[in-house]
């Protein structure tokens, strides 16, 4: 396979007169559905504008390579334009750019075009290779160009790789998606290094595995490494190693800089047991979004025991009969009991993978064990999910600071810190703080609130309703929505089950209104939106908020408060009628374990009714 497989005529656009990045990504999307490759041109367009977030895919040197991996791409394919008069895209090097390469990849696990695209980037450092690009005349000369340039440049350097005779400096490339950075800054590397006489490595984390893997040899002889990523890549293996961390468009366009530095001899050696796990971009991120981090990655872990436990919980009461013995009600049958045992024990797990998980996100592997047992001992101690989230991050940080203190021991000594030191330390001393400092406050407020929920009147909890529904819709998915969501969950815990119920309606709101609005206001939406919308019905029954991204993201000043409204409204009804809900997730898959099943339905089509109308209000017709 090569570059012009993924590339055809109808996909190309020559001497594109366009005046902003918006417009630049719209043309491409619209080349790559003129290709048909995609299924759905709005959710792909979303995927795309959603990678722009994370860093411009303007690389600079005149080039923008847009590009994302979405279910919404039956196959790996390339889009290609020519903008002579060049647009501003918010390049890295502030110039305007001239040549697009739009990348649309499957999410699949067959990453067979990564390499053709890894080629595509690498030929594109060729200034030459640029120019002839940017002057050609017919889609046909462009694509004999490159298909000249990938078959010389490639058959010719493809033994030369294969020897290995030591190296001078070694080096790691990385980007989140692992597509166009992690090779162009490869290849950059290669480039500057040839000119400068200095023998190189470089090893790429693309999505399609590591390529050209560094050997524990290479590095043994390695003078210097320089690791260019944005996402973390294996560092155990450069301990002891003067080792150069930044970020990978530093790769791209810094490499003589990074060349001359890591030869300079002047170069930090870089320790395992340190936090310099991080890329640098990473450490310059607020502490607010670090914290933010650190407890997603709690979650995410804690969810999988959190959803398979609360749902068996639910179902032990379903099957279970509440006559034979109402105050043993969930495991008066043998069924049940086992149903509501299995369940338990997945759901006792919640807080000490909840602390576990935060622990290691901030100290990386020797926080894990200091907190699960910081969050064993909250869970025990009375003070809950708040004591777990505290018990997560003290032991962190704590094991992060040990980390500090025996920086300095002896290199002899360097073993026994993992298996040692850090878990017998980080043990004893997060037990020591969660049990004298951390539960006897915590488990007071935590009564405190649970006792302020039990005598909640119904306008306050009515009101309480309101406000989690609305949250779920106003980020579907990002923190606002999951800082619901977690509150929801933590109230099963102190047996709050009508919290969870509010915050599943507001929930399933957002993509059922979406749906709603699509199929009986046809004229606000066109024709593929009408079809997206369709996948609507499902993904809200299903209770997934994110199924209205696309459409928030089009069109956010209308969408998210047409949507928030309505997840307010079904939120506050599923208070005002009392329904409670066990399991935290599940959609209509557990309606029947819901307290007040009928009522819960009545709440949640007004929501979704509301959030329709609203949003048909808000909505013009289009032509």
């Amino acid at each position: 396979m090569g570059i012009i497989d993924l590339l055809t005529p109808k996909a190309i656009a020559l001497d594109v007169q366009i005046t902003s990045k918006s417009e630049a990504i719209d043309t491409l999307v619209n080349l790559m559905d003129r290709a048909g490759v995609l299924l759905d041109t709005e959710v792909y367009k979303t995927a795309v504008l959603e990678r722009e977030k994370t860093g411009t895919t303007g690389i600079g040197e005149g080039i923008a390579i847009p590009h994302a991996k979405s279910g919404a791409v039956k196959k790996a394919a390339l889009a290609a334009m020519v903008v002579k008069s060049g647009v501003d895209y918010n390049s890295l090097d502030g110039q305007p750019a001239y040549l697009f390469f739009m990348i649309a990849a499957p999410d699949t696990a067959n990453d067979l075009h990564v390499e053709v695209l890894s080629r595509l980037a690498t030929l594109l450092m060729d200034n030459d290779f640029r120019q002839s690009l940017l002057d050609t005349k017919s889609t046909e000369e462009f694509l004999q160009l490159i298909n000249k340039a990938e078959t010389e440049k490639f058959t010719e350097e493809a033994p030369a790789k294969e020897v290995s005779t030591g190296y001078d400096v070694l080096a790691v490339t990385a980007c989140p998606t692992g597509i166009a950075h992690t090779f162009m800054a490869a290849e950059s590397l290669e480039m500057k290094a040839k000119e400068m006489g200095i023998r190189i490595k470089v090893e790429t984390n693309g999505s399609g595995g590591i390529k050209n893997s560094l050997t524990p040899e290479d590095i043994k002889q390695a003078s210097c490494i320089i690791v260019a990523a944005d996402k973390k890549v294996e560092m155990a293996r450069f301990n002891g190693k003067p080792l150069i961390q930044t970020k990978v468009a530093d790769g791209i366009h810094k490499a003589k800089d990074l060349l001359e530095k890591a030869t300079s001899g002047n170069v930090p050696v870089f320790h395992a047991t340190e936090q310099t796990l991080q890329p640098e971009n990473e450490k310059a991120e607020s502490l607010g979004r670090q914290i933010y981090k650190h407890l997603m990655n709690g979650v995410s872990h804690m969810l999988p025991f959190v959803i398979g436990g609360g749902i068996l919980i639910a179902l032990a009461f379903l099957f279970d009969d509440y006559t034979i013995n109402p105050a043993n009600f969930g495991s008066n049958t043998p069924f049940a009991a086992f149903l509501k045992n299995v369940g338990g024990t997945a759901f006792g797990f919640m807080l000490p993978v909840l602390a576990g998980y935060i622990a290691m996100s901030i100290a990386d592997r020797p926080g894990l064990a200091a907190g699960f047992v910081g969050g064993m001992l909250a869970n025990s101690g009375g003070s809950g999910f708040l004591g777990a989230l505290l018990a997560g991050f003290i032991a962190g940080y704590l094991v992060l600071g040990l980390k500090k203190l025996f920086r300095s021991l002896p290199p002899a000594l360097e073993g026994i810190k993992p298996v040692l030191l850090y878990p017998v330390l980080g043990v004893l001393l997060i037990g020591a703080i969660i049990t004298f400092l951390i539960n006897p406050p915590v488990s007071v407020i935590n009564t405190w609130m649970t006792n302020t929920l039990n005598t909640m009147g119904s306008g306050s909890k009515v009101f309480l309703g309101v406000i989690l529904g609305a949250m779920m819709a106003i980020d579907m998915g990002g923190p606002i929505n999951k800082a619901s969501y977690v509150f929801g969950t933590a109230s099963l815990a102190s047996g709050q089950f009508d919290i969870m119920a509010a915050v599943m309606a507001g929930g399933m709101v957002p993509p059922l209104a979406i749906a709603l609005c699509s199929t009986f206001f046809k004229n606000r939406f066109s024709e593929k939106d009408r079809k997206s919308g369709l996948t609507n019905y499902i993904m809200g029954f299903s209770f997934i908020t994110e199924g209205a991204i696309p459409f928030a993201a089009a069109d956010p000043t209308r969408v998210i408060p047409a949507c928030a409204i309505g997840a307010g409204v079904a939120g506050g009804l599923s208070m005002l009628f009392g329904c409670t809900l066990r399991a935290p997730h599940g959609g209509l898959f557990v309606v029947p374990v819901i307290g007040s099943p009928l009522n819960y339905l009545i709440a949640l089509a007004a929501g979704a009714i509301v959030g329709m109308i609203i949003l048909a209000l808000l909505k013009k017709p289009i032509e």
